[in-house]
């Protein structure tokens, strides 16, 4: 009788591998970031952690074992959801690995367009001393978070400390624990011209594609703050520049692009109200132990005993 097989497309720890091993025993376990040299077990394989381009020939048209693939990363809209769908393939993200790197980023972003750091890093590579026209508070303004999963909570909680009134967007309207006020997404023209900061912390789907653009620019005050950690295409890029451009948005604190890596030419690169980071907000030194022992190996041992996950199921039809 052929083993089962679980393949690990990356190269991990040997702690970790061995954990995972001690979960199933029996099974056939490879990890190794080689496609070429996993080819065969990729055929095979019922289980997969972590998808990348390169392995889907294998997966999609060779294989006809394959039951279940465990992403490496939070959103899924890179990934061949159709054909899964279509193989009847369980599919998970890493959704929640990423609360405490993104939020910190966030917070980072808000802070530094708030008091004026990326100016002062930029005075400081030409020995220039000037105060900027520093005068902002983060303390007690109003931040609407659009989309309250775990990144959007732990933003709501962090921003409790800084006494900030919280407005939250979240398909289902539910209130969420440090959450003022919740509205739904066909309520954001509501929200928008009270908050100090908005913060896009949505997954991307045909929905929230171009969510952003002069319409909502022209909605929020003018000396609010856009900060997007979600997807690049949720903004439209080129009106959020002209709503820069107009001053009828103060400043952008941007990790995501609709162009990745972001084009030399981008006027986003020199402009002095924005800080743009290359879409690390979720870079943490915990991500493989997260992903691996928060996530992958309780949905491990939830599919041996019922033969199926059940943590950070993709909803196919939602898209996340």
């Amino acid at each position: 009788m052929m083993k089962r097989t679980l393949v690990i497309n990356m190269n991990i720890a040997e702690n970790l591998f061995n954990e995972i091993k001690q979960v199933v025993p029996d099974w056939n376990v490879i990890a190794n970031k080689d496609t070429e040299k996993i080819a065969d077990e990729l055929v095979q394989a019922e289980v997969v952690l972590h998808w990348k381009r390169a392995v889907a020939p294998f997966l999609l048209e060779k294989n006809d074992h394959l039951k279940w693939i465990q992403t490496w990363s939070a959103g899924v809209n890179s990934l061949p959801l159709d054909a899964l769908q279509a193989k009847n393939v369980t599919l998970t993200s890493a959704n929640g690995v990423h609360a405490y790197p993104i939020s910190e980023t966030i917070f980072a972003l808000m802070l530094g367009l708030t008091r004026k750091v990326h100016s002062y890093v930029r005075q400081q590579q030409v020995q220039t001393w000037h105060n900027a026209g520093l005068k902002l508070e983060i303390h007690e303004k109003t931040i609407g978070v659009i989309g309250v999963g775990a990144i959007g909570q732990e933003t709501a909680k962090i921003a409790k400390a800084f006494g900030m009134k919280v407005l939250g967007v979240r398909h289902s309207g539910k209130p969420a624990e440090h959450v003022d006020e919740m509205y739904t997404p066909d309520q954001l023209a509501d929200l928008l011209p009270l908050c100090d900061y908005v913060v896009i912390t949505l997954p991307l789907t045909e929905e929230t594609t171009g969510m952003f653009g002069a319409k909502e620019f022209r909605l929020m005050k003018n000396s609010a703050f856009l900060i997007n950690i979600g997807r690049g295409p949720i903004v439209k890029e080129d009106e959020l520049i002209q709503a820069l451009e107009n001053q009828e948005v103060a400043g952008a604190g941007l990790d995501v692009f609709e162009t990745e890596p972001l084009p030399e030419d981008s006027p986003l690169w020199t402009m002095e109200n924005v800080i743009v980071t290359p879409h690390t907000a979720g870079a943490t030194e915990h991500y493989t132990e997260r992903v691996i022992r928060d996530i992958f190996i309780p949905n491990l041992k939830h599919y041996l005993e019922f033969s199926a996950p059940n943590v950070n199921i993709v909803d196919y039809d939602k898209g996340y």
